[in-house]
């Protein structure tokens, strides 16, 4: 009883650890969200006063509602989906007031009037432009008017104009007064992507080298499971494209590191899905006992170092030299590894080596035919010498 006793205070001791530890990571978790987005809250409410100011004092509209409400609107857009938000918004206002007006002229007013205008509008602007946005502002502002129009006067005007001004105060403030610095936002959502591969790739080298199958299998679910942080970094290489453009403080980045890291999300995607092909055939490679050469692993090894390189390059908006140097490297192992005698899932793991190797080379700014060139040049002959006791 006594040995139960202590194994149940030491259960309860445990368990007290990791409901500390669950809750220390959530308040970091929280805390990393609050910093990620705090930039974005100061736009809104900077960009939210500046639209009550214009449609206020200088165009002297009573009640400006609708300007801060749309100016707020156009921020919560995804970075590098404000502009067209601002030009969806000012659409699908002007569908709504258009057919509220047009017809409240013919049809007069009431519930199944309500109806019908919301349901035009609704349908016109799917056939204008098709967007979630388009069409939750036309049949919001489709709303306003049957139900407000009757009783408020000259409705249609406060609200096209609050849309104009909203969004375009919020595109001043993002572009002008904060702007968000491209190079910054593409390495707060590159890093994930990079580490994660990086990560990886080096559990399936020591996998390989171990012949452990179970952590090449673990190694395979954490890459797949994390393509959030791939969305997350195309989202961003959007956002900063945006920011470069629209920006003049920024203008100069958009054919530097932004542009270069804005070219690279592609061929960065074709690389972390190559590089799971690779991590699957060589969970497949160990589990069929094939041959291991010494090489093999070393080249994943490489590949992973290049990776993390590139990453480090890239950060430092510096010519990513020795990353293209030691994925290179990884590509002249991995033509050791073949010719001293793969298997079949072992082939396919050099031939994923030399695939994502030309993804990074082309993500670091070459074209993809110099970037097969060097991969094939570097790999060296693909026919493994004869055994000349054997002829």
């Amino acid at each position: 009883m006594v040995a139960a006793g202590r194994r149940g205070a030491h259960g309860g001791a445990s368990a007290v650890v990791r409901l500390g530890d669950r809750v220390v990571d959530t308040l970091r978790d929280r805390f990393r969200r609050v910093r990620a987005i705090g930039g974005l809250a100061v736009q809104a409410g900077l960009a939210a006063a500046l639209a009550w100011v214009v449609a206020h004092q200088l165009l002297h509209i009573s009640q400006p509602v609708f300007a801060p409400i749309s100016a707020v609107s156009t921020l919560a857009a995804s970075v590098g989906q404000r502009l067209r938000r601002t030009v969806e918004l000012i659409i699908g206002v002007t569908v709504g007031v258009l057919i509220g007006d047009l017809l409240l002229l013919v049809i007069g007013t009431g519930w199944w009037q309500l109806a019908l205008i919301v349901v035009l509008a609704i349908v016109v602007a799917l056939f204008l432009a098709g967007s979630a946005a388009v069409v939750i502002q036309a049949g919001a502002t489709a709303v306003l008017i049957a139900t407000l129009s009757p009783s408020i006067s000259d409705l249609e005007t406060p609200r096209f104009l609050g849309a104009l001004v909203g969004g375009g105060v919020a595109l001043l403030v993002t572009a002008v007064l904060l702007p968000l610095n491209p190079l910054r936002v593409l390495n707060r959502a590159a890093r994930p992507v990079f580490d994660l591969i990086g990560a990886q790739l080096d559990a399936t080298a020591d996998a390989l080298a171990e012949r452990d199958a179970a952590r090449a299998r673990t190694a395979r679910g954490e890459l797949w499971q994390s393509k959030g942080a791939l969305t997350g970094f195309v989202e961003a290489t959007q956002g900063a494209r945006e920011a470069s453009t629209l920006s003049p403080v920024h203008w100069h980045d958009r054919h530097g590191p932004v542009g270069r890291y804005a070219q690279a999300a592609e061929p960065i995607d074709r690389a972390m899905r190559n590089s799971g092909t690779l991590i699957r055939r060589s969970v497949t490679l160990i589990e069929d006992d094939e041959p291991v050469p010494e090489p093999l692993p070393r080249a994943v090894a490489d590949l992973a170092e290049a990776v993390r390189l590139l990453k480090r390059q890239f950060a430092a908006g510096t010519e990513p030299e020795r990353a293209r140097e030691q994925a290179l490297r990884a590509v002249q192992t991995a033509g050791h590894a073949y010719r001293e005698g793969v298997g079949f899932s072992g082939a396919v793991v050099v031939a994923q080596v030399r695939t994502t190797v030309s993804d990074l080379l082309v993500a670091s700014g070459l074209t993809q035919e110099e970037a097969n060139r060097l991969v094939r040049r570097t790999f060296g002959a693909l026919r493994v010498p004869s055994d000349p006791q054997q002829d």
